[in-house]
């Protein structure tokens, strides 16, 4: 009696790895359907030159570089080195905002920045340090020293910003 389970099992398992064998091609299928729906994306560079800084950015604090991201992937996903303008001003910078993109990367090239996002508190990041920022998640810059930058990756490019405080 009990080999007669075991075989059944046996076969309930071959059953079920061979359906899933079937599976595996159809979404594989999907992916490739997806990826060739896409534009592929064109070669881009860009070289580091100060005339690049631009005040036509998000915030009036901060000159922007674009790196040629936005055009190269089709509007995927935005690139950009944000440099931080003099010294950091709370009742200008600390407002409550959250960003409505899938993807948001900061990395810090130069200096600190200190930011709060809700739920994970306070945190202080240096050069060489980076966080992700979950989709709309609230958060505000505190602080940032003279001289700080970052490089931000976005996704997609074009993304709505919710300023929650003036």
């Amino acid at each position: 009696m009990a080999k007669a389970k075991a075989k059944a099992g046996s076969r309930s398992k071959k059953s079920a790895s061979r359906s899933a064998a079937r599976r595996k091609p159809a979404a594989r299928r999907r992916a490739t359907a997806a990826a060739k729906q896409r534009r592929p994306h064109k070669f881009v560079k860009s070289h580091h030159r100060e005339e690049d800084f631009k005040a036509d950015g998000l915030r009036t604090y901060a000159h922007y570089r674009d790196l040629g991201v936005k055009d190269a992937t089709h509007g995927m996903a935005v690139a950009h080195v944000i440099r931080f303008q003099g010294q950091c001003d709370p009742k200008l910078v600390s407002k409550d905002h959250l960003h409505e993109a899938d993807f948001q990367m900061i990395y810090v090239l130069k200096g600190t920045i200190t930011t709060e996002i809700k739920g994970e508190g306070v945190h202080t990041m240096h050069a060489g340090d980076c966080w992700l920022q979950p989709h709309s998640v609230v958060h505000k810059v505190l602080d940032y020293s003279e001289g700080c930058e970052v490089l931000e990756i976005v996704m997609p490019a074009n993304f709505k910003t919710v300023e929650l405080e003036k």
